[in-house]
């Protein structure tokens, strides 16, 4: 659960129903925390749900954006531009989570100064160890691979370094074997 941290300034990311963490923070929050936060917001599919409400805590930057490549660059910029006592919240869809933590590292954002809350789907990202691309907002298990086809078993393995759980052809001896496909990850 995100509890308000003590720090010069405070990020906080979202995506659909992480907006009921940053919420759930903002009561515990004291008074003028958001004076100094800055909000990213990715609705996704809950739609026009938790804008107003985001936007009537008054924090000093509001972005609401369409998806998480579009936030990225405002994400970047806001990262190479952070100074000493930033708090990071991150909450929502594992695949926001993995992102944005991963964009924070690479900022040389202390893991100490992120706290997260998965909220929501748990539809994992994907990365096919065969031709390395990204399968977006998986919940089934297998899945086919986005840029290749190839039917991939989604593996628990996670990696941070790419933000993606790794996905490995299920049927390489034989590709006429197609196991049933099950929503696992919802």
């Amino acid at each position: 659960m995100l509890s308000p941290q003590a720090g010069s300034s405070h990020l906080l990311i979202a995506d659909a129903e992480g907006a009921s963490a940053i919420l759930d923070l903002a009561r515990q929050a004291p008074e003028g925390f958001f004076a100094s936060a800055h909000v990213i917001f990715i609705p996704g599919r809950t739609g026009n749900r938790f804008q107003d409400s985001l936007k009537a805590l008054k924090p000093a930057q509001y972005y609401e954006g369409p998806s998480f490549a579009a936030a990225l660059p405002r994400l970047k910029w806001t990262l190479a531009n952070a100074h000493m006592g930033l708090r990071m919240y991150l909450a929502g869809t594992e695949g926001l989570i993995g992102q944005a933590m991963l964009a924070a590292t690479e900022a040389g954002i202390d893991h100490a100064s992120i706290q997260t809350e998965q909220r929501g789907s748990l539809a994992r990202r994907v990365q096919c160890v065969h031709c390395k691309g990204i399968t977006e907002e998986v919940t089934t298990q297998p899945v086919t691979c986005s840029h290749c086809g190839l039917l991939l078993l989604v593996r628990d393995h996670y990696s941070r370094r790419i933000a993606a759980f790794q996905g490995v052809c299920i049927n390489a001896e034989d590709p006429t074997e197609v196991p049933h496909k099950e929503e696992i990850f919802r």
